[in-house]
């Protein structure tokens, strides 16, 4: 899914981003490329001047009267951002895209805030990487952005931010702030979590072993590169859901560790393996229920592996190769071996063109291992 630039912005009225780093540049570009008026607001000077000079709007003015105020700022001053823009612009729709939707709510309860005014939100798109420098116009499209609910809010606000979801390319969710905490904690903190502790493990391996390393460790370990101070803030306002999860996987865990233990001392120790496979089979099952590309129906892909020759233009002849075969490519996954001068390029197509392919492909000079 891209963006289209001709279809007319839902919002209408001025935008106020404050916050300038990966989301709030990325749906400041993304507002800006619909013609909509966009003012840019950050505590640093840098910042907000890169995401001028990137394109994402222009310097906020004192006489600026947003319809609606965008805060993208860091999950444990979001409450105080929040309150303080529904406190200067009093006929402004206020929300925010922190990653932890009850704290601040609750937080703005407490003090008396506007909350018929107020909507949080959370668009669940990101990268490793942070900074204006690495926001993109597309980031949101096709991703879905909660929009959590409150017992105070008014109508239009809701339609506000839902508006402005639809208009950086989001698809809106509604749901309330606390399914939503628990929905993240499953799905995106743990994770964090189990790929840390997983990556940390290296830390202290020898260099024969890290040498080793293949595809799976680099997919489990992809998101472990990520900003430690923010993490430390979203796990902390989220800690209670987060910690259900990882109380059920130690469950699963210990269930693991018996397994092999017992098979360390008895290979044929009974029951031991069945466990062992009932994880792996356990886990292929919740794989199957992750949606596929653009939030779509989950989707059981065949991967065909290319042999790559290390040197420039390979992979983007490869690319062109698998578009003039008349398929669509669903995913891509490089990996190379350390002493080769070959890549292996995994890639993944619905079952009935991976023959065809396969076929086209070896038809153009490419290795493709049975």
């Amino acid at each position: 899914m891209t963006l289209d630039a001709a279809a007319p912005a839902r919002t209408t009225g001025t935008v106020r981003v404050v916050g300038t780093g990966l989301l709030g540049t990325s749906a400041a570009l993304a507002l800006t490329m619909r013609h909509v008026d966009v003012v840019l607001a950050d505590p640093s000077p840098t910042a907000v001047a890169l995401a001028r000079d990137l394109g994402a709007g222009r310097f906020a003015g004192p006489d600026d009267d947003p319809a609606l105020v965008l805060v993208a700022c860091p999950p444990d001053v979001v409450a105080d951002v929040v309150a303080e823009e529904l406190r200067r612009f009093p006929a402004a729709v206020v929300t925010d895209v922190a990653s932890v939707k009850g704290g601040p709510l609750a937080a703005l309860r407490a003090r008396g805030a506007d909350l018929t005014r107020y909507v949080g939100s959370h668009p669940m798109a990101g990268r490793e990487r942070s900074g204006a420098i690495a926001a993109r116009t597309d980031l949101f499209a096709g991703r879905p952005w909660v929009i959590a609910t409150n017992d105070a809010v008014e109508p239009a606000a809701l339609q506000a931010v839902r508006d402005l979801a639809a208009d950086c390319g989001g698809v809106p969710v509604t749901m309330p702030a606390q399914e939503h905490d628990e929905a993240v904690a499953l799905v995106s903190h743990a994770p964090q979590v189990a790929a840390s502790l997983v990556a940390a493990r290296l830390r202290e391996a020898a260099e024969p072993a890290v040498g080793l390393a293949g595809q799976g460790l680099r997919d489990v370990t992809r998101i472990a590169g990520s900003d430690p101070a923010l993490w430390a803030q979203i796990l902390a306002g989220n800690a209670a859901p987060v910690a259900d999860v990882l109380d059920a996987l130690r469950t699963d865990l210990d269930e693991v560790i018996t397994a092999l233990r017992a098979l360390a001392d008895d290979p044929v120790a009974p029951g031991a393996r069945a466990r062992l496979a009932q994880v792996i089979a356990d886990g292929g099952a919740g794989r199957d229920r992750i949606p596929g590309k653009h939030g779509s129906a989950p989707t059981r892909y065949r991967t065909v592996v290319v042999v790559v020759p290390d040197r420039p233009g390979a992979l983007g002849r490869l690319l062109t190769d698998v578009g003039e075969a008349g398929v669509n490519l669903e995913d891509l996954r490089l990996e190379h071996s350390e002493g080769q001068a070959v890549a292996l390029a995994s890639i993944d197509v619905v079952p009935a063109s991976a023959e065809p392919l396969v076929d086209a492909l070896r038809g153009r000079g490419w290795t493709v291992p049975r």
